[in-house]
């Protein structure tokens, strides 16, 4: 929401203060098709040059997030320990052997189900069972298994920065694609020199739009875009941070409601709930069915 809003301020800023200033619009309107189908489709094929099919979809899909916010929400954030209490709990009053079947086919896990929207998350689910299946083969070493999935999270977190990485080079590049075409407006009008002064200069003025359309959807546009889905990934790698901070904790010998309490100090402050709140989804966890 906030987005769209900055959208229309900065639209309504830029271009009611050229107008109130006197300027004439006809002329940006005039050549704003033609210097945008010079930087667009310059900056569309550096696009596609330097990034892989993988980054490109990943970056479309990239872009409703860039409105709709991170996808995690409080109550996620809830739901996330009391799995981990579950799993940890089962691990540890009942032993590994009790715990196998719900790591090695989540899908059918009376545990797991109880928690749809994380089931839906492949790496959160796998990042969990991959790390319980190996302490379930007596790697118990604290150090080693954080050590491993520190390993993880950075790959996983690589790999979802990629869009945002190109999504900033492409920002980065839109300034000088807009010099590109305000030089190709500029030769233009030089092959028209013997025209009146009058038409010149709406000539030069349409070729600077090229310059003037670079800048501002660079800095406008792209580049806080950029930011902002750079942002998002930074917020959701906490969710997966949570689950190396509970089972960590786990192996290090706390129980498992201080090993969730050791996690929910690890959940953004806009969505952690009260010790009071956590203690009441743990004793309010769904049946099993």
């Amino acid at each position: 929401m906030f987005q769209i809003i900055g959208i229309v301020v900065l639209f309504a800023s830029v271009f009611g203060s050229y107008v109130i200033s006197g300027g004439k619009i006809q002329v940006i309107l005039e050549a704003a098709p033609h210097e945008l189908m010079a930087i667009c489709g310059a900056g569309a094929a550096a696009f596609l040059i330097s990034n892989s099919m993988t980054t490109i979809k990943a970056t479309a899909g990239s872009f409703g997030a860039v409105f709709s916010g991170p996808k995690w929400k409080a109550s996620d954030y809830r739901d996330l320990l009391s799995l981990l209490f579950l799993l940890t709990k089962t691990m540890k009053s009942k032993g590994v052997i009790a715990l196998e079947s719900h790591i090695e086919n989540p899908k059918d896990s009376t545990i797991f189900s109880r928690f749809p929207r994380i089931t839906k998350d492949h790496f959160a689910v796998d990042f969990i069972c991959d790390t319980l299946r190996m302490m379930t083969m007596n790697l118990e070493d604290p150090h080693q298994v954080e050590d491993a999935m520190e390993k993880q999270l950075e790959k996983h977190h690589h790999e979802h920065m990629a869009p945002s990485h190109a999504l900033q080079s492409l920002a980065d590049a839109l300034p000088a694609l807009g010099i590109v075409a305000a030089v190709l407006g500029v030769i233009k009008t030089m092959g028209s020199i013997t025209e009146p002064p009058e038409i010149l200069g709406g000539m030069i003025g349409g070729a600077l739009v090229g310059t003037f359309m670079g800048v501002f959807l660079a800095y406008g546009l792209v580049g806080p875009m950029s930011v902002r889905m750079a942002a998002i990934v930074e917020e959701e790698a906490s969710f997966y941070r949570i689950i190396q901070g509970v089972l960590v904790a786990h192996l290090h010998g706390n129980a498992a409601q201080i090993s969730v309490e050791i996690g929910r100090g690890s959940v953004p402050s806009t969505a952690q709930p009260s010790f009071l709140e956590l203690e009441e989804a743990l004793n309010n966890i769904p049946a099993e069915g």
